[in-house]
């Protein structure tokens, strides 16, 4: 991997009936080169097109792939990651970092409208499987759409130099989280 390799890394910090998205533009040696900021709906349907726009508003030929921090980041308000890829025409890659048994029982749950349920369920349904790949002294779980699975794991520990979590990962939650502690006033 070149070390001037860029990643465009997303991840959301909720507040209230907001979450409010921070990517991170990251190369592969650490150097952050950019930021994109967006929102979607806590338990709404809007997170894979908030992603999209952040994309287009970068307006940036230089980005090689896109990092999502999990499918679900406001309340199973779904990233699509074949949806994204499509849009962006690069390889997208949801990273999560617990074991789970999967979220189809708790979109049961949480939902009482049944077309909801069945919608964020074939959403849900289509995404890649995720697989365990092991990242320096710790495992994190990754899906991809546009690599091959040895390509997609090589990718991921090209992007975490040290711990278990992706640089462009690391530095979009530091964005989100600030962002959502000023209330998304940038203050």
């Amino acid at each position: 991997m070149k070390p001037g390799r860029r990643a465009l890394g997303i991840a959301a910090s909720d507040r209230d009936r907001l979450s409010h998205l921070a990517g991170a533009v990251v190369r592969a040696d650490r150097v952050v080169d950019g930021f994109a900021f967006g929102a979607c709906t806590v338990g709404g349907s809007d997170a894979t097109a908030a992603v999209c726009g952040m994309f287009d508003r970068l307006d940036r030929e230089d980005l090689g792939y896109v990092f999502l921090a999990g499918v679900a980041p406001a309340w199973f308000n779904l990233f699509d990651l074949p949806a994204i890829h499509d849009h962006t025409d690069l390889p997208t890659l949801s990273i999560s970092f617990e074991p789970s048994p999967g979220l189809a029982d708790a979109i049961r749950d949480a939902f009482d409208d049944e077309a909801v349920v069945e919608e964020r369920l074939a959403t849900y349904h289509a995404q890649p499987d995720r697989r365990a790949v092991t990242v320096n002294d710790g495992t994190v779980f990754v899906r991809s759409v546009g690599l091959d699975p040895d390509d997609a794991d090589d990718v991921v520990r090209a992007y975490t130099p040290e711990g278990g979590r992706p640089e462009p990962l690391r530095v979009a939650r530091l964005a989100a989280q600030a962002v959502g502690e000023s209330g998304g006033h940038g203050r």
